[in-house]
This record gives C-alpha cells, sequence and structure tokens, in this order.
C-alpha cells in the first residue's frame, strides 16, 4: 500500500538553473510579454473604435486578441515571478486554475479560428450575402459556442484529473501546470485520462482542421476564377494572415502534444511551449496589421487623434 498525502504545493522545475540564462530569459519573457500584451490591446481598441472595423471578421478578430492576452496572462507572469523571486513553489489550487484557464483558452482557439476561416470563405465565396449570414447575431453565437465546445471537451478529463493521487514526487517538469508533466508524477493509474485527452485533442485537432482545410479549399477555388490580377491581390492578403496565424497555432501543438515524448524532447517540449505562450502572442498581431491595409490606415487614423487632443 502506498502512502497517499494530500498535496498542497507543487514545485516548477523550470527550464534552467544557469542564474545568467535566466536573466536572459526573464528579458526576453518580459519583453515579449508587454509587446503581445500593448499589440493585442491595440487590436482590441482600433476594432472597437474604428467604424471601418465593425465588421464580423474584425469582431472574431478583437475576440482572438482577447483569448491571446488572456492565454499569456496566464502562463508567463507567474513564471517571470518564480524567476525573479527564484520561489518555483505553487499551491495546489493555483495549478490546477492555471492548467483549467491554459486548456480552455488554448481549445477555444482552435475553434475560434475555425469559425474565422468560415468567416472568410462567406466573405470570399458569398460576398452578396456576407452582411446576412454573419450577422451581430450569428458571429455572438458562434463566440459562445467556440467557449461552450472547449467547456464541454476538457470538463470530463479535467474532473478525472482533480481525482489524481501523488505520492512519489510533487516536482513538475516544466515552467508552468502542464497536464502532462502532472499526469507523469501522479501515483494513481493515469493509463484511461491519458487515452480520454488523446481522444478528445485528436478529435479537437481533427475537426477543426478539416474544417479550415475545406474552407480554405473553396476560398482558394473561388479567388482562383477571379477574372482580374487585381481582386486576387485584394482577396489574399486576409486570407493568408489567418493562414500563417493557423500553421503556427496547429504546427506548435502537432509538435508538443502529438510527438512521442522522448526524454531528450522534453527540454525541446519546454522549449516550444515557452514559444507557445510568449512568441506566438506576439506576432499574430503583427501578422494581422502589417498585412491588412484597413487595421494600418485605422492605427494611423488613431494617432493622428490621438496628437491632435494631446496638442489642444
Amino acid at each position: 500500500m502506498k502512502n497517499y498525502t494530500a498535496l498542497t504545493t507543487f514545485i516548477l522545475v523550470g527550464l534552467t538553473d544557469d542564474p545568467n540564462l535566466q536573466i536572459l530569459l526573464f528579458i526576453f519573457l518580459f519583453l515579449t510579454y508587454l509587446l503581445s500584451v500593448v499589440g493585442n490591446l491595440t487590436i482590441i481598441t482600433l476594432t472597437l473604435v474604428d467604424s471601418h472595423l465593425k465588421t464580423p471578421m474584425y469582431f472574431f478578430l478583437r475576440n482572438f486578441s482577447i483569448l491571446e492576452v488572456s492565454f499569456t496572462t496566464v502562463c508567463i507572469p507567474r513564471f517571470l515571478y518564480i524567476i525573479a523571486s527564484g520561489d518555483n513553489t505553487v499551491t495546489y489550487n493555483a495549478c490546477e486554475a492555471q492548467l483549467f484557464f491554459v486548456i480552455i483558452l488554448g481549445v477555444t482557439e482552435f475553434f475560434l479560428l475555425t469559425a474565422m476561416s468560415y468567416d472568410r470563405y462567406v466573405a470570399i465565396c458569398k460576398p452578396l450575402h456576407y452582411m446576412t449570414i454573419m450577422n451581430n447575431r450569428v458571429c455572438i453565437k458562434f463566440l459562445i459556442g467556440c467557449y461552450m465546445l472547449a467547456l464541454i471537451i476538457i470538463l470530463p478529463p479535467y474532473i478525472m484529473g482533480l481525482e489524481l493521487k501523488f505520492c512519489d514526487s510533487n516536482v513538475i517538469d516544466h515552467f508552468g501546470c502542464d497536464a502532462a508533466p502532472i499526469l507523469k508524477i501522479a501515483c494513481s493509474d493515469t493509463e484511461f485520462i491519458e487515452r480520454v485527452v488523446l481522444v478528445l485533442a485528436g478529435l479537437t485537432l481533427f475537426f477543426t482542421l478539416v474544417c479550415v482545410i475545406m474552407s480554405y479549399t473553396y476560398i482558394i477555388r473561388t479567388i482562383l476564377r477571379f477574372p482580374s490580377v487585381q481582386q486576387r491581390k485584394k482577396a489574399f492578403p486576409t486570407c493568408s494572415s489567418h493562414l500563417i496565424v493557423v500553421s503556427i497555432t496547429y504546427g506548435s501543438c502537432i509538435f508538443i502534444y502529438i510527438k512521442p515524448h522522448a526524454k531528450e524532447g522534453l527540454a525541446v517540449n519546454k522549449v516550444v511551449s515557452v514559444l507557445t505562450t510568449s512568441v506566438a502572442p506576439v506576432m499574430n498581431p503583427f501578422i494581422y496589421t502589417l498585412r491588412n491595409k484597413q487595421v494600418v490606415q485605422a492605427f494611423k487614423d488613431m494617432n493622428k487623434r490621438v496628437a491632435s487632443i494631446s496638442k489642444n
């Protein structure tokens, strides 16, 4: 019989014990977090105040930016605190809370990217009916549906995870509370919950990816049928921006969770996790804004208004 104890704290290993690397890591994560928050808050502000950005496309983009800010805020500030203070302990409840929000925000992101791809499909393939099909009520239903589907998917394995017992170790080999390293140190039999997680994750990835691929298959076919090159150039930038973000999101997720976790690959997986939670949220605002003339123009207009207010 094993001696089960009620855990109150976990110890996070982090990425490195080297003080010099920790300083560089802190600076890197602080700057990327700052850029991510500023960049995504800029998009949120622009899509709220600029009348030209009151379309379904920017409604979804605004909510995607809200997701990105929330996701990176759940992960990075805690890690920054650990590096700065040297206190790498986290309470059981705080760890479970972080795990819940990381998973639900991450899963919601996949469904929201799917909704965004459908929005682009309607805009390009059915332009005359776009505002009728993608009206405000439909957009809100899509958004609520993304969160509800994510909640339905994550609750069964999350509730099962709350029943796990820990006896041998409370050391999590990660910089945050992630599912895989927590399951690794549990004394309980985790085979069933691991299978449930794998099936649900696989179904989510497969379903959303198939929907995105189908949408863009129709989109590309429609764009190639446009009679003028100018029409193709106008339609392609917004779609290509979304495709780049989709590729980054799916690529990083598949690398971390689908790839076999060999011992030598654990460090690589942790590094990829850091990049996913820090660099990707920084890149997304720039990917969408630099390739979108409407957002760039809205940013210039906002700067002019701010400048004129400051002069007065």
